[in-house]
């Protein structure tokens, strides 16, 4: 399968929205990605199935002095389970490192282990749990950090 990463843009919003919501209990609404587009130190990505262009993928960054903070990623449904959000996660931290970011960081749902396995197998360690983090359902949130971005 080829693919392709690209800087999100305004117009890419409503595909990525129908991704957010089969992906997640407490979905981004468009004005949240709007006003994540407008902010200089927030860097999102959309992932395109070529040669349809079809974005099968978005996740996106913020850029915290030195560390890179992963703030939402996710892959269509249909997509998942071959490789994609490895793929997706590994172009995130390589803009990240090429920014000079030193470490990464996230949050992630105590009860999502597919995302925490991920997550795990590049790298990042779990460290502490946010209790009752999450306002749908009040889920703890697993906090992970990866150390060093240059060794990644």
């Amino acid at each position: 399968m080829d693919i392709k990463f690209e800087r999100m843009k305004t117009a890419d919003i409503d595909s990525v929205l129908r991704i957010e919501q089969a992906s997640f209990s407490l979905p981004w609404t468009r004005s949240m990605f709007e006003q994540e587009l407008s902010i200089p130190s927030s860097h999102f990505f959309v992932l395109l199935v070529l040669p349809a262009k079809e974005i099968i993928g978005y996740g996106g960054f913020w850029q915290v002095v030195d560390e890179l903070h992963l703030i939402n990623m996710a892959v269509k449904p249909e997509y998942r389970r071959q490789g994609l959000g490895r793929k997706l996660l590994h172009f995130i931290l390589c803009q990240g490192k090429a920014l000079g970011l030193k470490r990464a960081t996230l949050e992630v749902r105590a009860a999502n282990s597919a995302a925490q396995k991920l997550y795990e197998k590049v790298g990042f360690k779990n460290i502490a749990v946010r209790k009752g983090y999450y306002a749908d359902n009040h889920e703890d949130a697993v906090i992970m950090w990866l150390y060093n971005l240059f060794d990644f």
